[in-house]
């Protein structure tokens, strides 16, 4: 009988500024066999976002009823508003052999690792500090002391990153796509995901040329 794999949990974090939500999403687009994580939040819906696909968006009583349950992979109240990840719809495409991509801050994905050790952590950096102070300060968004302060931040969620399976530098998009591709094949081609490919020579060993 033929059973499916299970699926990887596929997580994705890096310092503000790295990139991650681009490169993220371009994975996405060049495989759309992964699928990506929807969390759940309590904040209202912006203009154009989508119940179900942009969040699950929640009622404040609803999402403290799923950390009771324990429904949550992971959650963090967030300037007022709940932000998580359903795990039963992980279950589930993972059970049905999909892999699944969640992009998640360190914090999240520490806490995630506790829960699902066996999931393939991704760590993303800038090629440099400089890089990474250049991408920050493009945004146009930041003052000197807000920026000074996300530099801070950057530099201990890399101490983090120590934590992961693997590390991809985000010197242009598309190769630090193609690097994480390659790392999920591997880590799909891993020998104790694949031990049923020896439980079929050996039984056709068993079968054709004696024990």
């Amino acid at each position: 009988m033929n059973m499916k794999k299970q699926g990887l949990l596929i997580v994705v974090s890096g310092p503000s500024g790295t990139g991650k939500g681009t490169v993220c999403d371009e994975l996405l687009k060049a495989h759309p066999e992964i699928a990506y994580s929807i969390s759940a939040t309590t904040r209202s819906p912006r203009e154009g976002e989508k119940d179900g696909e942009n969040y699950y968006f929640l009622k404040k009583e609803q999402f403290e009823q799923m950390i009771n349950r324990g429904e949550l992979l992971e959650w963090a109240n967030v300037y007022g508003n709940y932000y998580g990840t359903p795990l039963k719809k992980i279950q589930e495409k993972l059970s049905d052999g999909q892999d699944i991509l969640l992009e998640i801050d360190t914090q999240g994905a520490m806490n995630v690792q506790k829960k699902f050790p066996e999931g393939l952590y991704i760590f993303l950096l800038p090629p440099s500090l400089k890089t990474l102070e250049e991408r920050i300060r493009g945004r146009g968004s930041e003052t000197d002391e807000s920026l000074k302060r996300r530099l801070g931040n950057a530099v201990n969620e890399i101490e983090v990153g120590k934590n992961y399976n693997y590390v991809v530098v985000n010197d242009t998009v598309d190769a630090a796509v193609k690097r994480i591709a390659m790392v999920i094949d591997a880590e799909h081609r891993r020998v104790v995901r694949n031990m049923d490919l020896f439980e079929k020579l050996e039984n056709e060993k068993k079968l054709n040329y004696g024990a």
